[in-house]
């Protein structure tokens, strides 16, 4: 593709990004770090070279405490500018991802859990906190669940549009079930 003005390049980056299919969110997020890394630097995307990206990368990094995700979101961002918006080779810009820190997560206990369910008198609160514990639902999967999702023949729920706009199943705990009645169907 030819050089491309600052909002043109950035326009031109949400359609590439809409068009590969990308979540909403990953639109937002590349376009939103692109646009910051643009008028931070007051130069145009196709301008900035590999030594500047870098430099902002680590001044970024050492003064806000960046994340290694944030970083590897700003990189794919960068690439995908550089390679399907302005036609370059990637192997002229290319970058290496910083490793992830591998912390285990925080999983609450069968008694702390059963304290959470337990502590809430409503229902329907109940059946989501047991629903999204058991079934191992991330948010926006509980937020997008519709009742015909779940399966209490077969004990599934099913999993529409989930991480990386996958679907899939996953079990329907019994006891969830009992305690619930209004997921049967």
């Amino acid at each position: 593709m030819k050089t491309q003005t600052k909002s043109n390049a950035l326009e031109h980056l949400k359609r590439e990004l809409e068009f590969r299919n990308y979540s909403f969110r990953t639109v937002n997020t590349y376009c939103s770090l692109m646009s910051h890394l643009a008028k931070v630097s007051s130069l145009p995307l196709e301008t900035i070279t590999l030594s500047e990206f870098k430099d902002y990368l680590h001044k970024v990094v050492i003064e806000k405490g960046l994340s290694a995700s944030t970083v590897n979101q700003y990189i794919s961002a960068f690439k995908i500018v550089q390679t399907d918006v302005l036609g370059r080779e990637w192997e002229d810009f290319k970058i290496r991802c910083p490793r992830k820190s591998k912390r285990l997560p925080i999983v609450l206990s069968i008694e702390e859990m059963e304290r959470l369910i337990n502590v809430n008198g409503n229902l329907k609160h109940k059946a989501i906190i047991m629903l999204a514990y058991s079934a191992g639902l991330r948010r926006n999967e509980l937020l997008n669940l519709l009742p015909d999702h779940i399966d209490s023949k077969r004990m599934q729920v099913r999993v529409m549009q989930g991480k990386g706009k996958k679907d899939r199943y996953t079990l329907l705990s019994r006891k969830t079930l009992e305690v619930t009645p209004l997921l049967s169907k």
